[in-house]
């Protein structure tokens, strides 16, 4: 097993026309900006595009990235584990736009990232367990104190399981014909 290798926006930057470029968030998290030529392919769908990806690899290098470098980071060890080399990119999207690096933004659209999802849910649920536990039970306050331990495990562990829960909804998975289109390009380079 190859461990992936990290590189730093700079490092990054300097290496982008000869790496293929695969961002592992959802469509809507991609949508709203993502480094230069890359191709969307959803965490959860990383396994499905092994041969196209191991394809890619062998032909050059692959980068894979996500907002923060977590999901990256789970991508590209679990393409490691079928002896598919990739690089990750050491804070994401976020680090590389903090960089100073331009960010391709297609045709406005509507999603919301997953990190603006995920604090909306888990607030939600907050102050509706707040709600009801002051107007229906108070053992209903349980409901808030759940999504703060979430929180912390997700804090402590550096995953997150609202977003995978999240990422399952309609409006977070990728449409087949994007999928598809993200994979023929993946073929070709």
């Amino acid at each position: 097993m190859t461990a992936p290798l990290t590189l730093d926006p700079g490092q990054a930057r300097t290496r982008l026309p000869g790496l293929t470029v695969i961002d592992v968030r959802t469509p809507g998290e991609y949508a709203s900006g993502h480094l230069p030529g890359a191709l969307n392919i959803p965490l959860d769908h990383v396994r499905r595009a092994l041969p196209e990806i191991r394809g890619a690899a062998e032909r050059g290098g692959v980068l894979v990235v996500c907002a923060s470098g977590a999901r990256s980071d789970t991508a590209s060890r679990l393409l490691a584990e079928h002896g598919v080399a990739t690089a990750t990119l050491a804070g994401g999207t976020a680090a590389w736009a903090a960089d100073g690096h331009e960010l391709h933004r297609p045709a406005a659209r509507a999603d919301w990232t997953m990190e603006r999802q995920v604090r909306f849910t888990a607030g939600s649920v907050v102050l509706l367990g707040l709600l009801l536990g002051l107007l229906v039970h108070p053992a209903l306050r349980l409901l808030s104190a759940a999504v703060a331990a979430g929180l912390v495990v997700s804090a402590l562990t550096n995953t997150c399981g609202l977003a995978a829960l999240l990422a399952k909804l309609p409006h977070n998975r990728p449409r087949a014909r994007d999928l598809d289109a993200a994979l023929t390009a993946l073929r070709t380079r």
